[in-house]
């Protein structure tokens, strides 16, 4: 297949956006695997238990872990001691952000909200207009012009992925945003996606956030030692390689602009641990395509949906490895995607309805099959 040389806007206030609308693929009707309602009714279920258990579980490793990090200081066990601190501050920061958004890890509102608001701020998310990104993100899921969630775009641009390994490159952008929010200002992408009635509640978190931040830089100068960093703030950078070893996973190296979750996102076998530290969002296809159901009966989804589904990837190091294949073979044509056959038992494949076939991206009659 010959390399394509056209590059794509991936703003969501460029031309894609439109071209995305007058493809009927903006808030467009998206594949569901079948499933009998009274078995959905009962995944849907909420409940306090499970995410309460796992706060509990959470926060008293991080409670153990950082004694043992205050204990190390000064000695050369502080590098294993906070490194293993920082995945645990970092990962489910990042996974609790999430789940909390959506309302389903509690079945108390006001749980959610509490626990999302904290983990906005443990992992550098403007908690407002973040809740607007993902919902977004869940409607137009991987549709370039309209997905504000796309990690990188088509040839892939290594610099971001490597930067992401410490955040440093999204930590700095949303720094950046608290500031321009904490004086009232946003950017003009985030008008696109964020109701004005939410600004004002963007401006108050983000006067909070700031105000944490400045405070522990006193603390850190009262101190004179950066220590009191390294237990909150600092560990959204030095923890975060996990994070983003997890986020790669979940879309990258699969369609763009399709109407299907079986395509556009990857399904992951993971051992126990690191389904805690992940919530489980290792079901990502079952997690796009019923978000409503809560992490904690994910795996339970699966089992009804993995007859209408390609197979799961077997481990996390064999999804890395299938993104990094796929994302070397982008670098030079960027229609590449891997795509997994169905089983016999699942109905075909949704790609949507493309109003032109010779489109330089996103035409199914293009894309490689792996």
């Amino acid at each position: 297949m010959a390399a394509t040389s056209a590059k794509r806007d991936y703003s969501i206030t460029g031309p894609e956006s439109k071209r995305a609308q007058d493809r009927g693929l903006a808030s467009a009707e998206w594949y569901t695997s079948p499933i009998p309602r009274p078995i959905m009714k009962e995944l849907m279920k909420r409940k306090n238990g499970p995410a309460i258990r796992d706060t509990i579980i959470w926060f008293g490793g991080l409670a153990i872990l950082g004694y043992l990090a205050y204990l190390s200081w000064g000695t050369w066990w502080a590098i294993p001691a906070f490194l293993a601190y920082g995945i645990l501050y970092a990962t489910p920061g990042d996974s609790r952000w999430h789940e909390c958004g959506h309302g389903t890890a509690f079945k108390t509102p006001w749980m959610n909200e509490a626990m999302y608001q904290i983990a906005s701020f443990m992992v550098l998310r403007s908690a407002t207009p973040w809740r607007w990104s993902h919902a977004r993100h869940h409607t137009d899921t991987i549709i370039v012009g309209r997905d504000p969630e796309i990690i990188t775009e088509r040839p892939p641009v290594w610099k971001i992925l490597l930067m992401q390994i410490f955040h440093l490159y999204g930590g700095p952008i949303e720094i950046k945003r608290f500031v321009m929010h904490a004086f009232g200002r946003m950017e003009k992408h985030e008008k696109e996606y964020i109701p004005e009635s939410q600004f004002k509640k963007t401006f108050r978190e983000a006067r909070v956030y700031m105000l944490i931040i400045l405070g522990i830089i006193a603390v850190c100068l009262y101190a004179g030692s950066v220590l009191p960093a390294m237990f909150v703030f600092l560990p959204s950078f030095y923890g975060a390689f996990v994070v983003i070893t997890f986020g790669v996973t979940q879309h990258l190296g699969l369609y763009e602009d399709v109407l299907d979750h079986r395509l556009n996102s990857r399904t992951i076998y993971m051992n126990p641990v690191l389904r805690f530290l992940y919530w489980n969002m290792n079901y990502h296809t079952e997690h796009h395509m019923f978000p409503m159901v809560p992490y904690h009966a994910l795996a339970k989804l699966h089992e009804e949906m993995k007859a209408d589904c390609p197979p799961a990837r077997p481990s996390l190091w064999a999804a890395l490895k299938e993104v990094v294949s796929a994302l070397r073979k982008q670098k030079d044509n960027p229609a590449y995607v891997v795509v997994k056959p169905l089983p016999a038992t699942a109905r075909p494949y949704m790609y949507g309805i493309p109003n032109d076939l010779n489109l330089e991206f996103d035409s199914p009659m293009r894309h490689s099959q792996a």
